[in-house]
């Protein structure tokens, strides 16, 4: 794979020497977060796989550096007035804290379907909220409307030269620190932070592949990229990467920076965010594992490359997060539900429970069903909720269950 060469005549919107002016600016008052390698990661994709723990910010993601370089450059009169934003994510909490921090009254607009858990936080940084719209997209129109008729700076999440300056800090860091790195996999939402991480990777005569990551439910930059349309819709995991419109800016440079898009499906993403919790001891969200989700989804690609991701963020509500790691132990094996039919006569139960029993499983629930069934009266159906070892193990106790005459079937996720 050729790394792609920045054209001479083509001069990018944000250079190298601003990422190391904004990087100066903006160090004493973020985390220099660790670039560790994983070795446990490593084994499993065939790669030597480093990571750098954005999720370690104090609002866990990335987007403050961004933040904290656009408000840094705000003249008296421009922090006077205060700042504005369209945002229900991250970008609002870390805008939120450095503009609380510096004294910089911060306005967020966000969708009226915004979780209250994200409202509260970014409350809690300072902020004043507006809830608007139905959709990020009416949300950001008033953002505008506000800016025009009360003055306010808007900062844009992603589509400002100071803005990707700022994100492109993280790939400067990493790369100072591993310099062997010779492949960045960098997610992308609008483009921010890959724009700024392809700067760093082209600077001073290196040699990184930069490979681009987003879920396949929202392809909007490889569209732009490829020109295909592709849809952007779904319910995805990786909901801080979920963008139906990339940059101007931001497209521009990826165009001339990025060597390839991955995508990746919403099936790797929850493998990756259970990996990284179970091996590397962090919590990520959707988007935070999506450079992890593109080594699972095409190994040969990077098998033998040594490789940078950024774990981008670590906001993911508990109650997803809890939903993510069960739905990994059931297509791991180590959850299962089985369908098993029997006769509604005294000791059916009994007889079944004996089997997992004898092989060692835990019955977790039971769930009987005598009425909404295609079975005779005299049949019933029964659910059985169960623990094991894992694959192997469950595949033990269906030979069992079906030497004794039991029709089972394993109930599949998605």
């Amino acid at each position: 794979m050729a790394t792609k060469a920045v054209p001479a005549q083509t001069p990018l919107p944000v250079s190298i020497d601003d990422i190391r002016t904004a990087h100066g600016r903006i160090a004493d008052s973020i985390v220099r977060t660790p670039t560790l390698l994983s070795r446990t990661l490593s084994n499993l994709t065939g790669a030597t796989v480093y990571l750098k723990f954005e999720n370690l910010q104090f609002t866990a993601a990335y987007k403050e550096r961004g933040a904290l370089n656009t408000l840094l450059q705000l003249d008296d009169a421009a922090r006077a007035k205060g700042v504005i934003a369209a945002s229900a994510g991250n970008h609002a909490q870390g805008l939120a804290y450095h503009a609380t921090r510096l004294g910089i009254p911060s306005t967020i607009v966000m969708p009226k379907s915004t979780p209250t858990i994200k409202i509260t936080q970014t409350e809690g940084h300072g902020a004043t909220v507006i809830l608007h719209g139905e959709t990020y997209d009416a949300a950001y129109a008033h953002s505008r409307e506000l800016e025009a008729e009360k003055g306010y700076t808007f900062v844009h999440p992603f589509d400002d030269v100071r803005v990707i300056a700022g994100q492109g800090t993280a790939a400067l860091e990493m790369l100072e620190d591993v310099p062997a790195i010779d492949t960045l996999v960098i997610p992308i939402g609008g483009g921010g932070l890959i724009s700024g991480s392809g700067v760093v990777a082209r600077s001073e005569g290196r040699t990184v592949d930069v490979i681009g990551v987003q879920a396949e439910l929202y392809p909007s930059m490889y569209n732009r990229i490829h020109h295909t349309d592709m849809p952007c819709a779904g319910d995805t995991l990786a909901e801080g990467i979920a963008v139906k419109q990339p940059g101007g800016i931001t497209s521009k440079m990826v165009e001339a920076l990025v060597d390839d898009i991955v995508l990746v499906s919403e099936r790797r993403l929850e493998e990756s965010v259970s990996l990284l919790l179970q091996i590397e001891k962090t919590v990520v969200e959707g988007a935070g594992a999506a450079g992890l989700a593109a080594l699972l989804t095409e190994p040969e690609r990077f098998r033998g490359k040594t490789v940078g991701t950024i774990l981008c963020g670590g906001n993911i509500d508990t109650r997803l997060l809890a939903n993510v790691l069960l739905r990994d132990l059931a297509r791991g094996g180590r959850l299962a539900r089985l369908r098993i039919r029997l006769q509604d006569r005294p000791g059916a139960l009994f007889n079944v429970a004996k089997i997992f029993q004898e092989q060692g499983v835990n019955i977790l629930e039971l769930y009987h069903q005598r009425i909404f069934t295609t079975l005779p009266a005299k049949g019933l159906t029964l659910d059985v909720e169960c623990e094991t070892r894992g694959r192997d193990h469950l595949d033990r106790l269906m030979t069992a269950l079906r030497r004794a005459q039991y029709e089972v079937s394993p109930v599949e996720l998605a």
